[in-house]
């Protein structure tokens, strides 16, 4: 998964991206431009039983890193690690959702609004 979490009252999106970042993996970021904006509802997925009253809205920006970072502040509370990969490397591994993937790895058209997928 991607980090991310809730924004806070006040915050900007982008504001919200470098807090997260700093918190789940212990990076500075600089956060670019908006790539891809996906609806999760939660009742359409496999994770229905646990958060099918979830409706929201998330942002997928494009992002450099910024220095070496420190040890996260705040990780997930099941998160149990995390790894900067190359998006060459995205087919090979378990990525939710999975239909970034194509999305992350096209290089010609590019869709903005995802909708509901997984």
């Amino acid at each position: 998964m991607f980090p991310g979490g809730g924004q806070e009252h006040s915050e900007t999106l982008q504001q919200t991206l470098i807090r997260e970042c700093r918190e789940e993996v212990g990076k500075k970021v600089d956060v670019r431009e908006l790539l891809h904006l996906r609806e999760y509802i939660g009742k359409h997925h496999e994770h229905a039983s646990f958060d099918g009253d979830v409706h929201q809205i998330e942002f997928y920006f494009a992002c450099s890193v910024i220095g070496d970072g420190v040890k996260p502040s705040n990780p997930d509370s099941h998160q149990v690690g995390m790894e900067w990969i190359h998006k060459d490397q995205l087919p090979s591994i378990r990525l939710y959702p999975k239909a970034l993937v194509t999305q992350v790895l096209q290089t010609d058209e590019t869709v903005i609004y995802l909708g509901d997928v997984n």
